[in-house]
């Protein structure tokens, strides 16, 4: 069992991982499982973490190697979202985004469908690195990738979201 101030600590990365939960498994209530399970493997095996290493990048590893456990388990059956799973995803991405007109949230919710047409590799890696904003060697770790991989995927990733919105800013000038 790990010790008070380990947990103290882990704790402080809660919102974090339900972030990146939500966006791998696009589902509230199975996010929810997944950081809680990630934390219960946490606690178990800290024992293992070193001490002076980045545990915010040790958390992300066990939840990322969770999911991915528990998505092979399921036998790569795809997630669908619904409406309310979506907008569950579009408030926690843009938690602090302002809401002034329905053009703002409209932009969300685009953004937060296009998100989720990534593929997970893509997905995980540009929400590590530009939502939760780790530096590109975090992410490396948590993938277990080298940082050149981790910059490619970005790159993809935001190429591939403007290919999905290209259409968007159009609707807008006419």
């Amino acid at each position: 069992m790990a010790d008070p101030e380990f947990q103290r600590q882990a704790l402080e990365h809660l919102n974090a991982l339900y972030n990146l939960a939500v966006y791998l498994t696009r589902n509230g209530p199975q996010a929810e499982d997944l950081v809680q399970e990630t934390y219960l493997r946490a606690f178990r095996f800290a024992h293992r973490f070193q001490l002076g290493t980045n545990l915010r990048a040790w958390m992300f590893q066990i939840l990322r190697n969770t999911f991915l456990t528990f998505y092979r388990q399921r036998e790569r059956e795809p997630a669908f979202l619904d409406e309310g799973d979506l907008d569950t995803e579009r408030e926690t991405m843009f938690h602090d985004a302002p809401q002034k007109d329905g053009t703002a949230l409209e932009t969300e919710t685009d953004l937060g469908r296009a998100i989720a047409r990534l593929p997970e590799e893509f997905r995980t890696i540009l929400i590590l690195a530009e939502v939760e904003g780790l530096a590109l060697e975090e992410v490396a770790e948590i993938m277990g990738c080298p940082v050149g991989t981790v910059k490619s995927r970005i790159f993809r990733a935001k190429e591939r979201l403007r290919g999905f919105l290209k259409d968007y800013g159009q609707e807008f000038k006419s």
